[in-house]
């Protein structure tokens, strides 16, 4: 009665289920509108005030932050091992991928520093990035502590990812490296959603499965605006298509809030994405900025789902960046 693991799982299985009553990421999403206002407002005033102003490298600076946001928060936030469902849990193997993917883009984009400018630094300068090497090395080691394997696993995929990125001779693209990764990260907080203290066990509220698939709806739109191009279907092949693939979107959709599957997740999300490329192919002629407001609109979905208004702020002002127009009228007919 009074073994440790069963009161520790105790308490964890009660803050689970109390956060499953009031979700945590709906609420501080809705504390944080007054900040989201303010960012929507003041936010071309804040890109020209820091220098920000070239539209072409704006969408490179965002997608490096997000992506390097997202590592230290899979680093920092997750590794709750005390709730591991069983011994033989992928989630580790996930969490090393992902960090790996994100570690090479990073590393892919810092080609415009050079080892030399280390040398150039001062004694103490020089001590103090070690320092933060040093630290930054033991949080990874100690974000995996399950087995004795963990830590090596984490900081070999991190510092593996770093070198190849280095190594490469050109940069990761901006929008797809940070896709891939934020439908990673949703997959893996869908598999062990206590781990990221989304959840208890497979229990979540409506709120959290509908988020979820929000994010991967947003991330296969862009995906389809990006690649797809519009040739002019006939309207009678369309139409048929189109309501076919929305009653499956639906059940999918029907399915995924019921189970919880990540096969149903992701099965849906394929389905969505037929359905979005079949409405961009029936199309004459396409709005390349459309894409862009999608990816917006992802990165917000993703910060609120993660709880990282960082990266809710960095897709508004990526949105307020982009020209003004009825984006609800222009985006519509992917539905």
């Amino acid at each position: 009665m009074f073994d440790e693991s069963i009161i520790v799982q105790s308490a964890v299985s009660a803050f689970n289920n109390a956060a499953l009553s009031a979700p945590a990421f709906l609420w501080w999403g809705i504390l944080s509108v007054p900040l989201f206002f303010m960012v929507y407002y003041c936010g071309k005033y804040f890109l020209e005030k820091i220098g920000w102003v070239d539209k072409s490298d704006l969408v490179s600076r965002f997608s490096f932050i997000v992506v390097f946001m997202t590592l230290v928060w899979l680093i920092l936030f997750g590794g709750n091992y005390s709730v591991l469902r069983d011994n033989v849990t992928v989630l580790p193997f996930l969490i090393a991928a992902i960090s790996f993917v994100a570690s090479l883009f990073i590393g892919s984009h810092s080609h415009k520093m050079k080892f030399s400018d280390f040398k150039n630094l001062t004694r103490a300068k020089k001590t103090g990035v070690i320092i933060f090497i040093l630290s930054a090395l033991f949080l990874i080691a100690i974000s995996d502590l399950h087995s004795w394997w963990g830590p090596i696993l984490q900081i070999g995929a991190i510092i593996t990812g770093l070198i190849f990125g280095r190594l490469s001779r050109c940069e990761m693209r901006s929008i797809p490296g940070t896709l891939l990764v934020i439908i990673s990260t949703t997959v893996a907080i869908l598999m062990q959603p206590e781990f990221f203290r989304f959840g208890q066990l497979g229990g979540l509220t409506i709120f959290h499965s509908l988020a979820i698939f929000l994010v991967g709806a947003t991330v296969v739109a862009t995906v389809a605006l990006r690649n797809i191009p519009s040739k002019g279907l006939k309207t009678s092949v369309y139409i048929k298509l189109k309501w076919l693939l929305r009653f499956i979107s639906v059940l999918c959709l029907a399915l995924f809030i019921l189970t919880e599957s990540i096969p149903i997740f992701l099965g849906g999300l394929l389905v969505l994405f037929f359905m979005f490329a079949l409405s961009i192919c029936h199309l004459k002629e396409k709005n390349s900025l459309l894409a862009d407001k999608m990816f917006a609109i992802t990165l917000v979905a993703f910060g609120t789902l993660t709880v990282m208004p960082v990266i809710t702020s960095i897709g508004i002002l990526l949105w307020v960046s982009l020209p003004k127009s009825n984006f609800w009228k222009q985006i519509k007919f992917l539905l």
